[in-house]
């Protein structure tokens, strides 16, 4: 979804939302505002689990449909400000669909052996939420890397 105009975007997006939510994808309503805070474990998790996409402005379950979101108006600032706190390059798109405004955030993979970490813990997904890793998961991440 890089550089794409708003015809080739939105076909994208209508193809995201017929996928189900998954420990890459993410989608909410998000209609008024949306917290940061859980913008950026999603952000978290989804790294840790490969990279994927935070779509804000859709209804959550299937068959989804576009209600629009006003959140994050100043998208370069939200941007910098997730690079800032996890450490990754985050891109979105801002999607003007004919019922409302859509923002997709597509977030890269960890880098091999670091997990990515949100105020002092490291996410994953268990199914809709984002929660901390146990050492298991942790320690088998970091051995990615072990001695070449």
């Amino acid at each position: 979804m890089y550089h794409l105009s708003q015809d080739a975007l939105i076909k994208e997006l209508h193809r995201l939302m017929k996928d189900e939510e998954n420990e890459r994808l993410e989608c909410k309503e998000a209609k008024g505002d949306y917290d940061f805070r859980s913008l950026a474990k999603y952000c978290a998790a989804i790294a840790n689990e490969g990279g994927g996409y935070v779509i804000l402005g859709v209804t959550d379950r299937l068959p989804r449909r576009v209600v629009g979101s006003n959140a994050f108006r100043d998208l370069n600032g939200t941007k910098a400000n997730l690079c800032r706190e996890l450490s990754l390059r985050i891109g979105v798109d801002e999607i003007e669909h004919a019922d409302g405004r859509v923002l997709v955030f597509r977030i890269p993979s960890r880098p091999r052996g670091m997990p990515v970490q949100y105020r002092g813990a490291y996410w994953m997904r268990a199914g809709d939420a984002p929660v901390g890793m146990n050492p298991q998961q942790l320690r088998a991440i970091f051995d990615e890397t072990g001695p070449d």
